[in-house]
This record gives structure tokens, sequence and C-alpha cells, in this order.
């Protein structure tokens, strides 16, 4: 039987540090196992998983301090913090858009049952949609 030795790594300094760099946090899919998945685009190969976003976060910290440890003991650079996401354009917050009249009229009636304003009425579909989770992903 033979033994497989088992090297410690030291937990390294890094040359800068975990805010500096930019995470993605995407959630997982179910047949993935749920959660939420972070992932380094200046750090190949360096992620983590969690429960939850903040679960994600804090397990990233740790896979952060690993993997720079690891690349440091092998004497590898550890790259710069470069990437920077796109810009999201500046939104004024008001947009115009053009319905069928039979959707303006269903609308219109719907706000008037519910005694809000068309506006508020949109502005509620459009939050509830955009806050829901993708269940076919």
């Amino acid at each position: 039987m033979s033994e497989t030795a088992i090297k410690r790594i030291a937990q390294a300094v890094p040359p800068y540090p975990f805010e500096a760099y930019a995470h993605i946090v995407s959630p997982l899919s179910s047949d993935d196992g749920g959660g939420y998945l972070i992932t380094f685009p200046d750090l190949p190969g360096c992620m983590s998983d969690g429960e939850t976003e903040m679960q994600a976060v804090a397990n990233g910290r740790d896979a952060f301090a690993s993997w720079v440890s690891a690349r440091m003991d092998a004497g590898k650079a550890i790259p710069e913090p470069a990437y920077r996401p796109e810009p999201v354009p500046m939104a004024s917050g008001r947009f115009i858009t053009r319905l069928p009249k039979t959707i303006h009229a269903k609308l219109a009636q719907r706000a008037k049952a519910e005694g809000v304003s068309l506006n508020t009425l949109v502005l509620a579909f459009i939050a509830e949609g955009l806050g829901r989770k993708d269940t076919h992903a």
C-alpha cells in the first residue's frame, strides 16, 4: 500500500486584495444542485459556490485565498485585476413603448379595477417579471 504525500501550502498574502478582483455570481440550475456559483474572470479556475449569493461570496473569499496561495507556491504570477464589465448605460427611468390598442385597453381596465394608475400597474408587472427566476435554465 503506497502513501500519498500531502503537501501543505502556507497561506500567502495576495499582491491585490479580494475586493480588487471582479467576480461574477450566477444562479446554478437545479440540475447542477442549485445555489449560486462565483467565478473570477481574472483568475482562471478560481471558483466556488454556495446556497445563497452571500454564502457564494464568502466561499469565494476562501477559494481566492487558496488559489493565490497555490499559484504563489508553484512560482506562478498572480494576474493583476483587469476585468471590467461593460458599463451599463445611464438610464433616465423613462421609456416609451407602443402597444396594440387591445392590450392598452386591457391594462387600463385592470389598473382601474385595482385602483392604481396605468404606469403603476405596468411597473408592477415589469418588476414582477424581472424578479422571477428562470426555471427553464
